[in-house]
């Protein structure tokens, strides 16, 4: 795979044969409500029933799977704000091999502990993603360990685009998908694999408004670094899109949509009491884009709720009231 390139249809193909052994084929959950709401049918591609509690676990274990068995032995390092973190430290499991996790000081204790019942090691750094890359090539230059970037490599992309290769396939119909954008790999994959399956299909990548790294970056025509990032979605607070997601984005995506914070809390309770699934303020902001009118949906719309990784303090603190 030519790292300056575009990912192919046959990459993330590939990737979707190394993960079937080990992956859940997440389903597509109907919203009754929302749908009669805004006349059009809306599913969700819920990623929190992905091992590891996130997509994340699909472009790490592709990543690992890559590597030459001596090179694997070593171990790998994660930069990541948790859920990256918790889906290498889930791969490194399976491989039995070590995994070290650099989050930032202000990572969630679900997070944290998530990464460590999976057998990693955490390592707290900052609070910015430059500050836990710095730290992860630092304890890679000083143990011979493999750096697991969460976004910016071929394989991290074609591993999370078998989101979208599975939504094109499990709902060929489809007229519209929602995908939280982070750093990039996410819906940067499932741009690629929905386009290339289905070109007809509108694709919106949902920003949240504290940290609009693509949304300005496609203003500029190229990525640029905010000073600051912060809010509710602490999975998608990278400070810039990563270069080579930003290349797909250009080529595959049509829309880029920012949401706040307000409508997070209630995106998250209507999944809970409707579709009776737990998604974390991250992955329920492509609901909350839908719910608010942000994005208005015409015809079959699914919306990518990329991850599950919040439990019951956090729940307690952001819905109890």
């Amino acid at each position: 795979m030519n790292p300056q390139s575009l990912i192919t249809l046959a990459d993330i193909q590939r990737a979707a044969e190394i993960l079937r052994p080990v992956a859940t084929r997440t389903p597509l959950l109907y919203d009754d409500v929302l749908s009669a709401q805004l006349n059009s049918p809306i599913w969700y591609k819920p990623e929190g029933l992905q091992r590891g509690g996130a997509f994340k676990f699909r472009g790490a274990y592709n990543y690992l799977s890559s590597l030459p068995p001596d090179v694997r032995a070593k171990g790998v390092v994660a930069p990541s704000s948790g859920n990256h973190g918790q889906g290498v430290a889930m791969a490194a499991k399976i491989f039995g091999i070590p995994a070290t996790v650099v989050m930032p000081t202000n990572v969630t204790d679900a997070k944290r502990a998530g990464a460590e019942r999976l057998g990693a090691t955490v390592i707290l750094a900052g609070t910015t993603t430059q500050d836990r890359a710095e730290k992860a090539r630092e304890i890679c230059a000083e143990t011979g360990q493999t750096l697991v970037h969460p976004y910016d490599d071929p394989l991290i992309i074609a591993g999370q685009g078998t989101v979208g290769l599975e939504i094109a396939q499990d709902m060929p119909d489809v007229r519209m998908v929602l995908v939280p954008v982070g750093g990039g790999g996410l819906s940067a994959g499932v741009a690629t694999a929905i386009k290339l399956m289905l070109p007809n299909v509108w694709i919106v990548g949902v920003e949240p408004v504290s940290a609009p790294k693509l949304f300005l970056a496609r203003k500029k025509g190229e990525p640029v670094r905010l000073s600051s990032t912060g809010g509710l979605a602490d999975g998608l607070q990278a400070t810039e899109i990563g270069g080579m997601p930003f290349l797909h984005h250009q080529s595959y995506i049509d829309d880029v949509v920012l949401v706040d914070d307000a409508p997070l809390r209630a995106a998250m309770r209507h999944l809970l009491d409707r579709l009776k699934i737990v998604v974390e303020p991250s992955g329920a902001i492509t609901a909350a884009a839908l719910m608010t009118g942000v994005v208005k949906p015409a015809g079959t719309t699914v919306a990518v709720l990329s991850g599950g990784n919040i439990e019951w303090p956090g729940l307690m603190k952001l819905l109890a009231d």
